[in-house]
This record gives C-alpha cells, sequence and structure tokens, in this order.
C-alpha cells in the first residue's frame, strides 16, 4: 500500500511540474490517503502485536 502512495507522490510531482494542476491535485490527493491509511495500518499492526507476543 505504501507503494501505491509514493507511485501516486510521483505522479503528483511530475504532473505538478508539467502543469497539470487537476491531475496533480487528484495524484497528491490520493497519495494522502493512501499514506494515512497505511501509519493507521501500521500503528495498530504494531498495537496488536505486542499484545500477542
Amino acid at each position: 500500500m505504501l507503494s501505491w502512495a509514493l507511485t501516486f507522490l510521483v505522479i503528483a510531482i511530475v504532473a505538478g511540474v508539467l502543469g497539470f494542476g487537476g491531475i496533480a491535485g487528484t495524484a497528491a490527493g490520493i497519495a494522502k490517503i493512501l499514506f494515512v491509511l497505511f501509519l493507521v495500518l501500521f500503528v495498530l499492526s504494531f498495537i496488536f502485536g505486542r499484545r500477542r507476543g
């Protein structure tokens, strides 16, 4: 999932450099959502992994 966030981040950067504002904004928004989702899942797995072990 982190790779998807990084992919959309790269797309946003390339689109921003080339001047495609709408595409860059959309890709950056998707990257932010995926990155936050990845962080939440990581923290949850870290917490629940500690409880079991």
